[in-house]
C-alpha cells in the first residue's frame, strides 16, 4: 500500500512539473512618452491657439466647397467601408460577450433500425422499430481567471479603434476634397495665364512679321515668335488637363461619375485658414489626432489579448448538465419513463500541448509590440508633420511677400512700357516683352498662393482636422506594458 502511495505521489509530481507555463514570455514594446519628443526649438515662434473647428472648411470662405465636402461625407465608398468595419467589430464584441455566458440547447429526433436476427435474438432481431428521443443540454465555462472577460475587453478596444478610424476617414476625406478643390482653382488660373500668354505671343508674332516685311527684322525673330506661340498653346493644353484631372478627382471623392465633376464651377480665390498651434502640442496631439487615439486603443486591445492568452495556462472548471428521454416503437415520447440525466462538472489543466499555448502567447506578445511600434510611429510622425507644415507655411509666407514685390515691379515695368509706347518713345514689341515677364510673375504668385492654401489644409489635418474627443474615446489603462507581466 505504501508502494502504491509512493508511485502515485511521484507520478503526480512528474505530471505537475510537466505543466505548460508562460514563464519567460513577455512583450518588448514600450509606449513613447510625448514629453521625450522635444519640439521646443521647432515650435519656438508659434503662438498658441485653439484646435481647428470641426467644420474648418467654412473658414476658407467658399460655399461651393462646403457643399462638396458635405456631399462627399454622404456618398464616399471609403466611408461606407469604414462604417462596415465598425459594424463588423461590434459583431465581434457580441460574440466575445456571448462566450462569457452559459449555453443551453434542446433537440429531438427519430431513428429507425432493422437488426439482423443472426446477431440479435427475438424480439429485437428481424424486426424494424422506431426510436424517438429528446434531450436538453446546459454548459457553462466558469471563467475563473477572467480570460473570457479579457477577450471581450480586447474586442471592445478593437471596436473603439474601428469607430475612431471611421471618424479619421471623414477628416481625411474633407481634407482631400479641399485640396483637390484648391488644385482646381489653381488650374483655372493657369488657364488664364496661358490664354493671356497666347494672346501676347500671337500679337508679338504678328508684329515681328510686319517688321520682317519692312526689313527691320529677319526670319530668326519670326521663328522665335512661332516657338513662343507653340509654347503658349502647349501651356493651355497642360492647364486644361489639370482642370480635367482635378474635376475627375473630385468626382471620385464625391462617390459620383465623371459628369459630376463637369458641373463644378470655377472656385473663387481661397484664403488660407487661420490656424496656429496649441501651447502643449506633443501631449495635446494624443487626444486630438484620431489616428493616435485609434492606435492607443489597439495597444490596449493587444494587452487584453495577452491577458486572455495567459489564462489558458491556468486550471479551468466547467459545468455541464444533460437530460434526455427515449421512447421506442409507437410509444409516446412524453409518456415514456426511459429518461436519464447527468451532471458533468469538469476540471482541466494543460499538461503537454506541444508548445501550442506558448506559441499563441508569443504571438500575442508580438502583436502587442507591433501595436506599440505603430503607435510610436504615428506619434513621432504626427509631431514632425505639424512642425514641417508650420515651417512650410512660414517659408511660403516669405516667398509670397517676395513674389508679390516681384509681381508689383513687373506690373510697374509693364505700365511704364505702355506709357513709353503711347508716347512714341518705345515700341509695342518692347511692351509685349515686358508683358511676358509680368505673366510669368503672376503665374508664380498664383502657384505660391495655391500652395499656401494647400499647406494650410494639411496643417489642419495634421492637427487632427477638427477631431473632438468624446466620452470613452481615450483608453482607461495608461500602463506602457500589460499588467499580466
Amino acid at each position: 500500500m505504501r508502494l502504491h502511495t509512493l508511485v502515485a505521489a511521484v507520478g503526480a509530481a512528474l505530471v505537475l512539473s510537466g505543466c505548460v507555463t508562460s514563464r519567460g514570455l513577455e512583450p518588448q514594446g514600450r509606449l513613447t512618452d510625448p514629453s521625450t519628443l522635444h519640439a521646443e526649438r521647432s515650435l519656438a515662434n508659434v503662438s498658441p491657439a485653439n484646435w481647428p473647428a470641426a467644420d474648418w472648411w467654412t473658414g476658407l470662405g467658399d460655399s461651393q466647397l462646403a457643399g462638396l465636402i458635405d456631399e462627399a461625407l454622404k456618398n464616399n465608398p471609403d466611408l461606407a467601408a469604414a462604417d462596415a468595419r465598425v459594424r463588423q467589430a461590434q459583431a465581434q464584441i457580441g460574440a466575445a460577450d456571448a462566450a462569457r455566458g452559459p449555453n443551453a440547447s434542446v433537440g429531438a429526433g427519430v431513428a429507425g433500425a432493422h437488426l439482423p436476427g443472426s446477431l440479435f435474438p427475438a424480439p429485437l432481431g428481424n424486426h424494424f422499430s422506431w426510436t424517438k428521443y429528446g434531450y436538453g443540454n446546459f454548459s457553462w465555462d466558469l471563467d475563473l481567471w477572467g480570460g473570457k472577460r479579457d477577450a471581450w475587453e480586447a474586442a471592445v478596444g478593437a471596436e473603439r479603434a474601428a469607430e475612431i478610424d471611421a471618424r479619421a476617414a471623414r477628416i481625411e476625406l474633407s481634407s482631400d476634397v479641399a485640396r483637390a478643390y484648391v488644385q482646381l482653382g489653381y488650374a483655372f488660373t493657369q488657364m488664364d495665364v496661358a490664354k493671356a500668354e497666347l494672346d501676347r505671343s500671337r500679337a508679338s508674332r504678328d508684329l515681328t512679321r510686319q517688321r520682317v516685311a519692312a526689313g527691320v527684322d529677319n526670319q530668326i525673330q519670326v521663328k522665335q515668335s512661332d516657338s513662343e506661340v507653340a509654347s503658349a498653346e502647349r501651356e493651355m493644353a497642360v492647364a486644361q488637363r489639370a482642370i480635367d484631372a482635378a474635376r475627375s478627382q473630385l468626382s471620385v471623392l464625391l462617390g459620383k461619375g465623371p459628369d459630376r465633376g463637369l458641373d463644378i464651377q470655377r472656385p473663387t480665390t481661397l484664403s488660407p485658414a487661420a490656424v496656429a498651434v496649441p501651447a502643449n502640442l506633443p501631449a495635446d496631439l494624443l487626444g486630438h489626432r484620431a489616428d493616435l487615439v485609434a492606435a492607443r486603443w489597439r495597444v490596449e486591445a493587444a494587452s487584453k489579448d495577452i491577458a486572455s492568452a495567459k489564462t489558458d495556462f491556468l486550471p479551468n472548471v466547467s459545468l455541464g448538465i444533460l437530460a434526455a428521454q427515449v421512447a421506442g416503437g409507437s410509444a409516446n415520447l412524453f409518456n415514456s419513463r426511459a429518461r436519464f440525466w447527468q451532471v458533468l462538472p469538469a476540471f482541466s489543466l494543460p499538461i503537454f500541448d506541444g508548445g501550442r499555448l506558448r506559441a499563441n502567447l508569443s504571438n500575442k506578445d508580438a502583436e502587442y509590440d507591433l501595436a506599440v511600434a505603430q503607435y510610436n510611429k504615428v506619434l513621432v510622425g504626427a509631431l514632425n508633420e505639424v512642425a514641417d507644415e508650420l515651417s512650410a507655411l512660414d517659408t511660403l509666407g516669405a516667398q509670397l511677400q517676395a513674389q508679390q514685390r516681384a509681381r508689383d515691379a513687373a506690373q510697374q515695368a509693364y505700365d511704364l512700357a505702355q506709357q513709353r509706347y503711347k508716347a512714341g518713345v518705345g515700341s509695342y514689341l518692347d511692351s509685349l516683352v515686358v508683358r511676358q515677364q509680368l505673366l510669368e510673375s503672376e503665374q508664380r504668385l498664383a502657384a505660391l498662393q495655391a500652395q499656401q492654401v494647400d499647406t494650410s489644409v494639411q496643417l489642419i489635418q495634421a492637427l487632427g482636422g477638427g477631431f473632438r474627443p468624446e466620452a470613452g474615446d481615450s483608453p482607461v489603462a495608461s500602463a506602457a506594458t500589460p499588467d499580466t507581466h
